[in-house]
């Protein structure tokens, strides 16, 4: 058992999103002290984030703060009047596909909202910032595994452009204001409370409503699937591990040469078949799936595989929980919720 880190208080964005819900849980479990931001926007249901809000409020260590990043005043206010120890971003628009329908805000949250976090870590001069990044912004690159060292110029998304200009900003002002920074890479994460724009979500809700799945690509996909509970392991280990200039651990390392910057990925580094996939959520629910076969979605990528090597010279650990067992726990959690009401 790995020992807690010194209590500290962490302000969490997107606290009530689907991983920020399981990342402010982790750290209250730990003993931190947890501020929990999030404007409860309505991309998706709303009741479902204000849910997950409820468990962490009933929990000792605490604090809502509910208002949205592009706001610069109230970021501003909220720093001065919680002073944190370290910063966790996870708050984004997020979702390829909605960005082709609503681009502009992901240059609001992504970009004036990451903005605004970077100025409250700078000025609360945070231990650690952590920054949410995601395995989008490889795009179209085709080598495998993807290596936290590989140009990734080719975004296919704004979803993915917009994030990586945050990984580009957050390493200036690391640079500039001596910031320690992580940006982490998360590849597919599912698991339960999802969110219900997610693939897994909508073949579950499909699936028990007698509904076909659209499966694109005619389902000649991989992705590398990340369980939450492994992706939130490996965020609070990175925590405790603040870059800092000449400090690398591996020849591969993807820390800066002039700032205290990384990015790492968060992949289980095992892709699986997209109708691989399908056949464990069958087996999970005892149901066939009706399988509507189509062409590639623009902006897709034919497949997601990480290099989880740094990560694991990092922190000694890497996601390794197995789809079936991952995609068993949503399924159920997901009966409950909403076959016998939440």
């Amino acid at each position: 058992m790995r020992p807690h880190l010194p209590s500290m208080r962490i302000l969490v964005t997107g606290a009530a999103g689907f991983i920020g819900f399981h990342v402010c849980r982790r750290l209250l479990a730990d003993g931190h002290e947890v501020v929990g931001l999030d404007g409860l926007t309505d991309y998706y249901d709303v009741a479902l984030k204000r849910d997950r809000l409820a468990i962490l409020e009933a929990t000792p260590g605490f604090t809502p703060k509910i208002q949205m990043l592009e706001d610069a005043e109230a970021m501003a206010s909220l720093g001065a009047a919680v002073q944190p120890e370290a910063v966790i971003h996870l708050a984004a628009q997020a979702g390829v596909r909605y960005s082709l329908e609503n681009p502009r805000a992901y240059v609001e949250a992504n970009l004036d909202g990451t903005f605004n976090v970077m100025e409250l870590a700078r000025t609360c001069a945070v231990r650690h910032l952590l920054f949410a990044s995601t395995s989008s912004a490889y795009g179209a690159n085709d080598k495998t595994p993807f290596a936290e060292t590989d140009q990734a110029d080719h975004p296919l998304t704004l979803y993915a452009a917009t994030k990586k200009a945050g990984e580009a900003m957050t390493h200036a002002y690391a640079h500039l204001w001596n910031i320690p920074t992580t940006a982490f890479r998360f590849f597919t994460v599912y698991g339960p409370w999802g969110r219900p724009d997610m693939a897994l979500f909508k073949f579950v809700d499909a699936i028990e409503n007698g509904q076909p799945i659209d499966v694109y690509n005619q389902g000649d996909m991989r992705r590398d699937f990340t369980y939450v509970d492994d992706l939130v392991e490996a965020v609070v280990r990175l925590l405790d591990n603040p870059p800092m200039v000449g400090a690398r651990v591996a020849p591969s390392d993807s820390l800066s040469p002039v700032a205290p910057w990384r990015v790492v990925n968060i992949g289980a580094g095992q892709p699986v078949q997209l109708l691989d996939f399908v056949d464990a959520i069958e087996q999970a629910l005892g149901k066939p799936a009706i399988r509507n076969l189509l062409p590639m979605q623009a902006g897709d990528v034919p497949q997601t595989f990480a290099d989880s090597d740094l990560l694991e010279a990092l922190i000694g650990y890497r996601p390794s929980t197995p789809v079936p067992e991952g995609v068993a726990a949503f399924c159920a959690w997901w009966r409950d919720r909403y076959r016998k009401g939440a």
